[in-house]
């Protein structure tokens, strides 16, 4: 489980399919939508916010991003305008979307490369872009084809890691260096 604070009353939780497991969750259970399942989310989330001295007071919204292959991403949000009674049970709407743009980080700019000629050879990608940020390139991938998925992190994953950053952190501190069609133009660049 890695957490990250975002701002004063917001939390960002990724959650790796073993950490899922280790707190006896499928992301089929959490699809279900039932009573034992928040109970075992509002453990975990008083865990995360405990860990990084996050006070859960007043009303929490809890959103939940499925990763396809790489786990889920939680949102919290402290609303500190409305307080719960001491005694009131936790009230955790789930919402379940999946996130459809993946990012994969890179050591090197060489295995970025690589993996862009294959994937512009199988034409499964239609957007994706390039950044840098703390000696990483990160590729945003979005838009792939033909429900080729899980074969697109397939690939991504033998030459680079899954990143718990968003492209909207990349954007405000790191460097964009190719904006849209990146795999295509660096497959094409770097012969």
């Amino acid at each position: 489980m890695k957490l990250e604070r975002l701002n004063y009353n917001k939390i960002r939780i990724f959650l790796t399919f073993d950490d899922l497991y280790e707190h006896g969750l499928t992301v089929d259970d959490i699809k279900r939508n039932e009573l034992k399942v928040h109970a075992k989310i509002q453990r975990m989330v008083e865990s995360a916010c405990d860990e990084i001295n996050f006070q859960m007071k007043g009303a929490i919204e809890i959103e939940i991003y499925s990763l396809h292959t790489q786990g889920l991403m939680m949102i919290i949000t402290r609303d500190e305008e409305i307080f719960l009674l001491d005694d009131e049970w936790f009230n955790l709407q789930v919402t379940m979307e999946e996130q459809l743009q993946i990012l994969y980080k890179f050591q090197s700019f060489e295995d970025l490369i690589q993996l862009c000629k294959i994937l512009d050879r199988l034409q499964v990608v239609q957007t994706s872009s390039v950044f840098y940020y703390n000696d990483f390139y990160y590729l945003s991938i979005e838009r792939i084809v033909n429900k080729q998925y899980d074969n697109v992190i397939s690939l991504a994953a033998e030459y680079g890691s899954i990143s718990t950053l968003t492209v909207h952190q990349l954007l405000e501190y790191g460097k964009s260096i190719v904006h849209q069609q990146a795999i295509t133009k660096i497959a094409s660049e770097f012969i």
